[in-house]
């Protein structure tokens, strides 16, 4: 069998440009598939290297259906997702080929689940959104902890915080509301303020008595405190992959939390706004106007500092909410973590002797939790030991 061809959308974008860094120290000459050819082309110079680009609306299914192949793996970096994102995926299920994008938005990624995952499995096509910094360090760290407590792990915690290198131990960086500014872009922020319209999810029991599944939840719901290295950091609950994908992987779970910490002493003041405003993000208009605001904030222009990095904080729980096990995960900035999570899913799906299973699945159940390790290992991302701290 022949070696799958590596589709690229979005390669112009500050995290494409990073997977096609990624896929080309590999080796690797990716398609290029987008709006503007010129623009493709001048960026495969800029990189020094020859590569096929397509024209093509990303939005079209009936396009990129007649573009794509079984015989293909197709990385998405085009963004917003719940606006762009689903032609590609789409598209993508229908013919059979393997997919994997970088979406932080919990929405899509469910939206994705619950209306392709029997589609791909027909067509034998594997489906894994979200396989970037969102959220596979999470769903590792999840996993790790879960299987450090064991059968008795029913109830996990993750966490998500950037800090920052060369201001001592990072693992004591406490971030602030100005880090969610300078180590993220343009993109990243407009998905933040977008996904607080979006309608969120949580994966625990609706009610006692009864099984446990997804619910609907609206994003910044609670606050959870992780402590870790002596430092107690706050976050902001979130729907996440992870709340699709452990359950599935652990069925002894009862309740799934994630959590994003980036706003450090300001996340209980935007979680008490986040409240406040919930009633009014009912109405269409309101969410409507709010997602156009977020296409105009400031700095659109400007790349993030490039002393960013990363910490996941995940924690096990028993029936009765006692910690059993922790697992905290650190590496480099998020982008830099995409890309290479991105082009290693890319590589590894693309060999010719590659068996995946087909259906729409979270990065463990798609590649298994030694492997993911070994994956996440390649990008930069390593579990710390545990050091003398206050019980979590």
């Amino acid at each position: 069998m022949e070696k799958r061809r590596i589709v690229l959308l979005g390669a112009t974008g500050y995290t494409g440009q990073r997977v096609l860094r990624e896929l080309l120290a590999r080796g690797e000459k990716p398609t290029l598939v987008g709006r503007n050819r010129t623009r493709m082309l001048t960026l495969a110079d800029r990189f020094e290297a020859e590569l096929p680009a397509v024209e093509v609306d990303v939005t079209s299914v009936p396009d990129l259906t007649r573009l794509l192949g079984p015989s293909d793996v197709v990385l998405s970096t085009v963004g917003p997702f719940m606006q762009l994102g689903m032609a590609t995926v789409t598209a993508a299920a229908r013919v059979g080929a393997h997919y994997f994008d970088s979406t932080g938005e919990g929405a899509f990624a469910r939206r994705v689940l619950l209306e392709l995952d029997p589609v791909a499995a027909a067509r034998g096509a594997t489906v894994v959104p979200a396989f970037g910094y969102d959220y596979v360090p999470g769903n590792l760290a999840g996993g790790l902890a879960v299987g450090k407590a064991g059968e008795r792990a029913r109830h996990v915690e993750i966490g998500y915080f950037i800090t920052r290198s060369g201001h001592g131990d990072e693992l004591l960086y406490r971030s602030t509301l100005r880090d969610s500014y300078t180590l993220t872009t343009a993109g990243t922020r407009q998905t933040l303020v977008a996904g607080a319209a979006e309608d969120g999810f949580a994966y625990r029991r609706p009610r006692s008595g009864m099984p446990s599944r997804l619910v609907d939840e609206r994003a910044a719901k609670r606050v959870r405190t992780f402590r870790y290295a002596t430092v107690k950091r706050a976050a902001m609950t979130v729907p996440g992959t992870e709340h699709l994908g452990l359950p599935a992987v652990f069925p002894q779970l009862e309740s799934v939390e994630v959590a994003l910490g980036w706003l450090g002493r300001w996340t209980r003041p935007v979680q008490i706004a986040a409240t406040l405003q919930a009633p009014l993000l009912r109405s269409a208009k309101v969410r409507a106007a709010l997602v156009r605001w977020s296409e105009r904030l400031p700095g659109s222009h400007r790349e993030p500092d490039a002393d960013g990095r990363s910490l996941v904080i995940a924690v096990a729980r028993d029936g009765h909410g006692r910690a059993l096990a922790r697992s905290v995960l650190t590496g480099p900035d998020p982008y830099e973590m995409t890309g290479s999570l991105l082009a290693w899913a890319a590589v590894h799906a693309a060999a010719p002797d590659a068996v995946l299973e087909p259906g729409v699945h979270g990065p463990i159940a798609a590649f298994g939790l030694d492997t993911l390790s070994r994956a996440a290992a390649e990008a930069g991302v390593h579990e710390v030991d545990e050091v003398p701290a206050r019980r979590p």
